[in-house]
């Protein structure tokens, strides 16, 4: 069994995804008609999640390719849930990273990369684990969302699943459907993490699971630095300079 069919199937628009023979890599077509997606077989409570991705690499806004966890239903309006988003909104090289907190999100940070995400496949990942979400690029820390439920502030406490898809949406421009179809490319498609059943990812939390050891519950001295570093040099929109945006929540972060 290869890893893609191992750990996922597809969602949606399985006349659009297609399969390498040996199951080392998956393409997702966006046409007029449809585009498409993949989940993960399992959900799960915690663990360090990654894919290798390549955008399409004809230019055009409108088109979003993503890899993210999520705990909304199959199929159904999401409504209030967890979800980790990396969203390629178009094909111009900006990724923007979201966490929906059991609401509606709205809390985006975007960064124009320091390479051109349609030309080679890049490592996109997000460590969940009791005490933080790490999302990273190539190893490298680019957001940290810290768990600060005792101080008020929601934090995932239901299974999530992977998804990765590429769709339309009207917020992100309008597509320029001469240059389609618009092709995503997923590689290495495994990953670490606990299965768990019936939300209850308390089980989730233990410590024989390497992500969920202290090395793993905050960032060291160099991946913070890294981490600032990376974040001044290609942060293009920060939520947390809206005015609207809790700034309890962004300093505790």
């Amino acid at each position: 069994e290869n890893s893609f069919d191992k750990y996922y199937s597809p969602l949606w628009g399985s006349n659009h995804l297609s399969v390498d023979p040996q199951g080392n890599e998956v393409q997702l077509l966006m046409d007029t008609s449809s585009g498409a997606g993949f989940r993960s077989k399992l959900d799960y409570g915690s663990g360090l999640f990654r894919i290798r991705m390549k955008i399409p690499e004809k230019k055009t806004e409108g088109i979003v390719t993503c890899f993210y966890l999520t705990s909304a239903p199959d199929n159904q309006e999401p409504g209030n849930h967890f979800e980790l988003d990396f969203e390629f909104l178009g094909t111009n090289g900006t990724v923007q990273t979201n966490v929906y907190d059991y609401d509606g999100g709205h809390r985006e940070q975007s960064f124009k990369l320091p390479f051109d995400p349609s030309q080679d496949f890049h490592t996109y990942g997000i460590l969940w684990n009791p005490s933080q979400i790490v999302f990273f690029i190539d190893g490298i820390p680019i957001r940290v969302f810290k768990n600060n439920s005792a101080q008020g502030v929601a934090y995932p406490s239901k299974a999530m699943h992977i998804e990765a898809s590429i769709w339309n949406a009207d917020w992100a421009g309008p597509v320029d459907w001469a240059q389609a179809p618009f092709v995503a490319h997923y590689q290495d498609f495994d990953f670490y993490a606990c299965p768990t059943q019936n939300d209850d990812v308390s089980i989730c939390g233990n410590g024989h699971y390497f992500w969920n050891r202290r090395r793993h519950l905050e960032l060291n001295d160099e991946q913070k630095q890294q981490m600032k570093s990376y974040r001044s040099a290609y942060m293009t929109y920060d939520y947390c300079s809206s005015p609207s945006t809790s700034k309890q929540e962004c300093s505790l972060n």
